[in-house]
């Protein structure tokens, strides 16, 4: 993780947190575990100890970081803690964990698939397709569609994080979802970096999702490389 980064990407000091969170839930960190000094952290994840020093601040915020004067930084796992991906569900095959990102490959509004769901009370919903990655590896590709009785994004104004984004710009609170697991067909638009090629069976999700309304505002389609991620849901 470098100290530059994309405008599109969430501040690094999230990046970290995140990516810590989502390895305390996946059990590559456990509690008790000490963690290296604060200046060695700070220079594998390239970024400055007062950058890392914000995202162990938000950790110990929530309950899973304890800062012992003199002794270090110990992991306390088994709390609840709030993440910008608390419903992404897909982590590394071997190992779990990782820290999601995306590229955005196209940003659309458009009418709605006929064989969608029912979502929304609009005829239109803004189609967003993006290539996702787990540290920098290649898993997923992804079309997601938000009613556009929801609002409109401006593509520079989209982050990896779509359920911030919306928050972001539309003031609008994804609360639950609904995700159905099987087998689908890779989409023509893939790009080459996705490693199944179009027309190949892979591992795919639907999802519908709900704000703060009665009625789903989002509905996705997520196909996954099960070679390199899995699809984990934790029951806590």
């Amino acid at each position: 993780m470098a100290e530059k980064q994309r405008a599109d990407a969430l501040p690094i000091h999230m990046q970290i947190s995140e990516m810590m969170i989502r390895d305390i839930a996946a059990g590559r960190l456990v509690d008790g575990q000490k963690l290296p000094p604060e200046r060695q952290m700070a220079e594998a994840h390239g970024t400055t100890v007062r950058t890392l020093r914000k995202a162990l601040a938000a950790l110990a915020t929530q309950g899973l970081l304890e800062r012992r004067q003199g002794s270090g930084n110990y992991i306390r796992a088994g709390g609840q803690a709030v993440s910008v991906y608390s419903m992404f569900r897909l982590e590394h095959a071997r190992g779990g964990g990782g820290l999601p990102n995306a590229r955005i490959l196209s940003v659309d509004l458009l009418p709605k698939d006929a064989g969608q769901p029912a979502y929304g009370v609009a005829d239109e919903a803004t189609r967003f397709r993006r290539l996702r990655f787990l540290d920098q590896v290649p898993i997923a590709v992804e079309e997601i569609w938000l009613d556009a009785g929801a609002g409109r994004i401006p593509r520079d104004q989209v982050q990896d994080s779509l359920y911030l984004t919306y928050k972001r710009a539309l003031k609008l609170w994804i609360t639950r979802a609904e995700d159905r697991v099987g087998l689908g067909t890779v989409p023509d638009w893939a790009p080459d970096d996705f490693g199944p090629r179009p027309g190949a069976t892979c591992a795919y999700i639907e999802r519908l999702s709900w704000a703060q309304g009665a009625q789903a505002v989002e509905f996705s389609r997520t196909w996954y490389d099960h070679e390199k991620a899995l699809y984990v849901q934790r029951l806590i």
